[in-house]
């Protein structure tokens, strides 16, 4: 029963979090388009993980994490009111290159020259 209201609770912080990442006006978090990977609470909802990841690359997510880390009581606040918990996790963000790998690996399997075996062409040529 307890799992399930973590996971939850999980859910609500990440889609919470997703909305004030948009409404913060640093210009390491703003300029960047960042990505919140994962998100990991203890059981006893004191920690939170975020894994944050840019289309820029590690580096430029770095320097997000950075001004994540600034901002942190505000959206530690701002998610307080949000989501009314009463204990509200203290935030430990982590940058990671998720995205970068994930669009590295989307162009070389385009690049890749798989010719394509369609039922289509068969029929055509056993006629």
């Amino acid at each position: 029963m307890a799992s399930h209201r973590i996971e939850r609770t999980t859910e609500d912080i990440k889609r919470e979090l997703t909305a004030i990442f948009r409404e913060l006006k640093d210009p390491r978090v703003s300029s960047a388009f960042l990505s919140i990977v994962r998100v990991e609470v203890t059981n006893d909802l004191s920690y939170c993980t975020v894994f944050v990841s840019a289309i820029e690359g590690l580096d430029r997510a770095k320097e997000a994490v950075k001004g994540l880390k600034s901002a942190s009581g505000f959206i530690r606040r701002e998610l307080g009111h949000r989501l009314r918990l009463r204990h509200v996790p203290e935030l430990i963000f982590t940058a990671t290159d998720s995205i970068e790998y994930s669009a590295n690996i989307s162009r070389i399997l385009s690049s890749l020259d798989i010719p394509s075996d369609s039922p289509e062409s068969e029929e055509a040529e056993d006629e």
